[in-house]
């Protein structure tokens, strides 16, 4: 009998939960976008923060252009990820539109290495699928985590999921490793991960 591990479970669920994103109509993706531009900033306000990182949207993940052009208009340092070797922590540089991008390792765009590097103080993150308890399955590299636990070990650093409610599953099977988010936000309402933790421990 073969025993399935907190990351095979996690594999599963991944892939499940990306064919329903992939089905998610342009509508949607759209009104999400918009909602995560809004949100997104009156959220950064309300965490009193400076630089915010911002993942850049690849294959059918939300929008967040519009996060990155709210932020910059409204006076915020936005900042994209920039992956380095396997098991360490992301870096991030300051970015705005029409600032340069290359090709990274994860052949995801990347701000150029001109430009200046930051140490972000609200973190926005992708998610494959999620739980309300904050826990989150990525895509396997377990940047993100890596990066929290970095960053979390100096300061406190709030970390904001962004997904579509169909990404949504009642269990994220949790790793040592894994670092839950504070917020979820999605197409239809901002889950407040704390609440779980209250209500656990």
């Amino acid at each position: 009998m073969t025993s399935h591990t907190a990351a095979d479970e996690k594999a599963l669920i991944r892939s499940a939960a990306l064919e329903r994103r992939a089905g998610v109509n342009e509508a949607t993706r759209l009104a999400f976008a918009e909602r995560i531009a809004l949100q997104g900033v009156a959220l950064a306000r309300r965490a009193v923060v400076r630089t915010v990182a911002v993942f850049w949207p690849i294959g059918s993940e939300p929008d967040t252009l519009m996060l990155l052009a709210a932020l910059d208009y409204h006076d915020f340092i936005a900042a994209l990820p920039c992956t380095g070797a396997m098991g360490q922590p992301l870096t991030f540089r300051r970015w705005r539109d029409g600032d340069p991008l290359v090709e990274g390792p994860m052949r995801i765009p990347e701000p150029s290495p001109r430009l200046p590097q930051v140490e972000p103080d609200l973190i926005f993150t992708p998610a494959a699928a999620f739980d309300r308890r904050g826990f989150r399955a990525g895509y396997g590299g377990g940047f993100y985590d890596i990066t929290l636990a970095a960053l979390r070990a100096r300061r406190p650093i709030p970390a904001i999921g962004l997904a579509f409610a169909c990404q949504e599953v009642e269990h994220i099977p949790e790793e040592d490793h894994d670092q839950p988010l504070d917020l979820i936000l999605t197409e239809n309402e901002l889950i407040d991960c704390s609440l779980a933790w209250s209500q656990t421990s």
